[in-house]
Order: structure tokens, then sequence, then C-alpha cells
């Protein structure tokens, strides 16, 4: 609530292994927080599934292509996070690692969102988080990371006058240095695992 400006917080809970599908904290308006389905349904689309592809979209096309640019234009959006998993191939199998800011503080993932209604009526507003090329702290697991903004640069997010140029000088790389990262359990690896062990630090002695 600090951090984000956030007066008041209704149907919070703690959450360690979000999923895509899975409602995602979104702020859509200044001082407003809701709930976002994860996964872009565009208003034109005939099926919700739809969404299930369009989680993520890149910040070099997002301005261009068809089932974003409207978006970008006028529906930014928050993605609040207190930390993100990424995987890196060791061996046979993949390490999940948590990323996270070094003073554990709260972050923003650039995002843009979305109305959707179905032909029964059913209403879902639904987001996709905005990727960028990775920082040198998550390269050796990643070409890409979410795009993360400078709390300075939040309001230009939000504001619907913000121009294109101006948007892209936010696609770029959250600097490294203020980031951390360490391996966590596999546990993470599945959706339906939800507590606090996602996060803790494993060593990574034994694996192959």
């Amino acid at each position: 609530m600090r951090h984000f400006f956030i007066e008041k917080i209704t149907d919070y809970a703690r959450r360690y292994n979000v999923a895509p599908t899975q409602p995602i904290p979104a702020i859509k308006k200044k001082g407003e927080l809701s709930y976002l389905h994860w996964g872009l349904i565009p208003s034109w689309a005939k099926e919700k599934s739809i969404g299930n592809k369009m989680i993520n979209a890149r910040s070099e096309t997002i301005l261009e292509k068809p089932s974003f640019k409207r978006a970008v234009k006028s529906r930014r959006c928050l993605i609040v996070a207190a930390g993100f998993y990424e995987w890196k191939k060791v061996g046979s199998r993949k390490q999940p690692y948590y990323i996270f800011m070094k003073e554990h503080e709260p972050f923003a993932m650039g995002g843009i969102w979305e109305r959707w209604v179905s032909p029964e009526g059913e209403v879902i507003e639904s987001a996709a988080i905005i990727t960028t090329s990775s920082n040198k702290l998550i390269q050796p697991l990643h070409d890409r990371m979410p795009l993360i903004l400078k709390k300075e640069d939040y309001e230009a997010w939000l504001a619907p006058e913000t121009s294109e140029e101006e948007l892209k000088k936010l696609f770029v790389p959250y600097a490294e240095e203020s980031m951390n990262l360490y391996p966590v359990s596999t546990l993470v690896n599945k959706a339906s695992n939800e507590h606090s062990d996602c996060i803790m630090e494993t060593p990574l002695s034994g694996l192959g």
C-alpha cells in the first residue's frame, strides 16, 4: 500500500506461485488495486481460451501486433509482484530461480489489459506481462525478462496521454545491480504448490 499509494485493499491473499490463467494483482488506475485474469483475451476474441497463448507480449513488437497495439496505447497497467521465477537448464533438468529486488521491495511489471464479453455475457478483464531483453543478472538463465518499471515511471505508464516515443524509452531491462536471485526447489514447477517453501533458497549441491 505504501509503495503504490493504495488507500484500500480488499480480497488480498499472499501468493507464492501464481500461474497463467489465474488472477494477478494489477493497478489499472492510480491508487486502485484490482485482479486480472493472466492471459490477455482481446475484445474481438470468440473464445476465452485464446488468452492461454497470450500471457506475455514482447516490447519490440507490441506497438504493431494487432492483438496488443490497441491495449498498449490506452489500457496499460502495473502488474504488482515481490518476485518472479525463471528456469536454467542444468544437465537434463531445469533448475528454477527466484528473482527479486535486493531490498525485498515490491515492484511493478509493465502490463496491458483488455475487457472481454463472452457470447453468454460473461465479463472478464485480462492482462499480459510485457517482456524485454534480459539484464546481465538474468542472461545466464534466459534471454528475456519482464519489463520492470522504475517507481518514478509508474504515473507515465498509466497515463493514456503518454506518447509511443515516451513508451519506447521505458522498454529497457531493469538495472541488474538493484536485483538478486537464488535457486529454489522444483516445488514451483507444479502450480498447485502454493506456500512459502516455493521461495526458500535451495542449495545447488548434488544437481547433475
